[in-house]
Parts: C-alpha cells; structure tokens; sequence
C-alpha cells in the first residue's frame, strides 16, 4: 500500500537529540545552579527519572485500549470500525499498540508533548498512526486562527495541517503546548545528577576524600610529585595502601566527609523529589522507608485515582477530538480499561460480588465478565438479575405493617 505524502518521514528513524536552537524546547533545558547540564537524554540517565518514567509509561501501554459505540443501553465495542484495530492492536506496520503508546507517553513525560502523524487514505479514512519527535516539532496560528504544525526532519520543514497530527499536550502555558516536567524541574534533577557523580568520583578515588601533600620545603616539580602520588594511591584499586612520604613531607586531608556532607540523605531526598515530579508513590520506585502492607494497597489505589486518571483523560480526548470526524463524535468514543489495576485481592473482590449479585446490581455473567471467564448461556440463567427472597417493603414491616393492620381492622368495624 502507497502512504500519502508523509510516509517518507519514516523511511529512517534516529534516537532523540538535544533540542534544536531556536525550537520551542531550547529555552527549558539549560545549565541549572548545580552546574549540571539537564536536557531529556541526561535526565533519563538519572534511575529515579527513568523509573518514573518507565513506569508511567508502560502503565500507559498496558492498559487495554478500545473504541465504543454508544446504545441504546450503554455501550459495546465497536469492533468493526477502523480506529479500533489501530488503537488496540497495530497503529502502523512497524509498531504494536504497547510499544506505540509506551514511546508517545515518554514523550510526553520528557517533553510534556507527544506527537503523531495521521495517515489517512484518498477517502479520509485513519489507516496508520506514527510517533513524530517532539523537539523536531512546532505549533503556531495562522492570521485566521487555524493551527498548524511544522515538523523539521534532516534540515527540512514539513508543515502538517492539524488534522494529520495526533497531539496530546500535558500541562503549558496557552493550552497549545504542554511545558516539559524535566524543564521545569531542572534543578531538582540537577542536583541528584550532582550528588550521585559526586559518590562515583568519591567511590573511585577510593572513598577517601582530596588532600593537600605539605613539604617543609621547596618542591622543584609539584607536577611530577603529584602525578606520582596519585599514579600510587589515587582509585579505587588502590585503597588502603600504606603511603611512604619521605623528607617530612605529610598528607593532609581537606575534603568533606559524605556523613558531615550528608551524602546519603541528599540523595535520598532528591528520589523522592523526582517522584513528586511525576506524582509516583516513592515505594514503586524503590524507596520503602514509609511504606508497609497496610498502606501500600491505599498508595496504588491512589496512583490510579490522582496520577493515571489524568493522563488518561488527556489521551481519550485528544484521541477523539483528531480521530474522528464530527458525526462519528456523537456515536464512537475511546476509553482506557483501569478496571483492573483497581482491583483488590481475591477474598474482597469476592465479598463485593456477593453484595452486587444478592442486592440484584450483577448478574453472573457481570461478574463473570469482570473476572475473564466466559459468559453463561442465557438458558442457564447467566444474565438474570436476583434479590433475596427475604427482603420486604418497609411498609409491610415492623411499626408500618402494625399501623396498616390496625387500619384494616378499623376499616372493618
């Protein structure tokens, strides 16, 4: 199958670069005051940033995706309909669904924006999806208030109507472009670069602290007395040997301790900065310290509600709002399945079934449904609605049945 134009953007694929001068990104990322340069690529090298971002990520591409149709009564899976393949299974032949949400919401996490061109064929019609880097990308207005994009590939600009874009912007400044959570809190992420290449040079200079080597006198060569101290005694490799210093010269250490400089506790609070960032519960990133059994369930649950949900929305609306066509808005729709990360553990989903199918809210099949299984025939019964038999009005109970009978009896006389 021939794609439209734009198909020879992906003739080649490059990894992410450095934003480009001059691009929408270029004044976010920077030098930061730890001295350390922050960009995407640096900030990923940081574990705590890239667990935050893998798990959002693949939390993202996991969940099941779908395209509904509205009834009469509800819902169902509109099946049939072409988006609904794209999204669920195969948005173009290179990808699966899982690896092109997971690289869109990376995106999304480093850039605050993700990106994808929109392959229609002759008749309108959505046959492909594929990532567009978003540092490569800008969004303006025309004198008539149109959007529109243009994409920069190998020194050349493709304008692109907004239409043939799928864009999710996170949060920004005028509702166009999301801001990037990694350039706005460059100096957060800074810092744990900083303190985490402070413990690798402190650990490959054998865990002992800088010095000064004094001499009563006066050193010809200090270069050479230097380089041959340190060729001896300086890495790693070398720690606890016993220095030999002849004519009275003495070592005298000038560094700061990591326990005076609190090494270990900076780095431990920069982790839970960079998971406030992102808004992760710091025990899925590792960090324990304030977690037990009893409020870990409560810290996923709240995961789901406060950090997923959002993101969520931002990608069920964009979707519908560029992938279907006005008519198609009032019937079709898309919605991610997060059903099953809200799921307790087996005995309380049990209890919760037992309630909704004795008060008549779940029928078997409901229940079979939500746990995987298969549906039971309606012959069987399956999709019956039951209350107990024990249940009465309150008008036929206790003080009102007494109050009617008296009524009755009055009635009679």
């Amino acid at each position: 199958m021939k794609l439209p134009l734009l198909s020879r953007f992906f003739e080649a694929r490059a990894g992410p670069k450095n934003s480009l001068p001059g691009s929408t990104y270029s004044y976010f990322f920077g030098s930061t005051t730890s001295g350390k340069t922050v960009n995407e690529r640096t900030a990923m090298q940081t574990t705590a940033v890239y667990a935050c971002v893998r798990i959002l990520a693949e939390t993202i591409a996991s969940l099941p995706l779908h395209t509904y149709r509205y009834t009469q009564h509800g819902k169902e899976k509109a099946t049939e309909h072409q988006i609904y393949h794209l999204l669920a299974d195969e948005p173009n032949p290179e990808m699966t669904s899982f690896v092109f949400r997971e690289t869109l919401m990376g995106h999304l996490l480093l850039w605050g924006n993700a990106y994808a061109q929109i392959i229609r064929d002759g008749r309108g019609k959505v046959i492909a999806l594929y990532p567009l880097l978003p540092n490569k990308m800008t969004v303006d207005r025309t004198e008539k208030g149109e959007l529109y994009y243009i994409y920069n590939k190998e020194g050349q600009s493709y304008p692109l109507k907004s239409y043939e874009v799928l864009h999710i912007p996170g949060l920004g400044f005028d509702g166009l472009i999301g801001y990037s959570p990694i350039a706005m809190a460059k100096n957060a992420i800074g810092m744990a670069i900083a303190t985490e290449e402070y413990g690798a040079k402190f650990f490959a200079n054998g865990a002992n602290p800088g010095g000064v080597l004094e001499h009563p006198g006066v050193v010809k060569d200090p270069a050479r007395v230097r380089e041959s101290w340190n060729s001896v005694y300086q890495g790693s490799s070398n720690a606890h040997r016993v220095a030999v210093l002849e004519e009275g010269m003495k070592f005298q250490s000038i560094g700061i301790p990591p326990e005076q400089a609190q090494f270990l506790e900076t780095r431990k609070f920069q982790i839970n900065e960079i998971a406030r960032i992102f808004r992760i519960p710091p025990h899925m990133i590792g960090d324990l310290e304030k977690s037990s059994f009893s409020n870990i369930e409560q810290q996923s649950l709240e995961f789901v509600m406060y950090t997923l949900d959002p993101w969520v929305v931002r990608w069920e609306q964009s979707i519908k709002r560029v992938l279907f066509s006005e008519d198609e808005k009032k019937e079709y729709f898309v919605k991610f399945n997060v059903d099953g990360l809200l799921r307790g553990d087996y005995q309380s989903r049990m209890n919760g079934y037992a309630v909704g199918r004795q008060n008549g809210w779940l029928s078997a099949n409901d229940i079979r449904e939500l746990e995987n299984m298969n549906r039971i025939s309606e012959e069987l019964g399956g999709d019956l609605y039951l209350i107990n038999g024990n249940m009465t009005k309150l008008v036929d109970a206790g003080a009102f049945a007494n109050k009617n009978k008296n009524e009755m009896e009055g009635a009679n006389e």
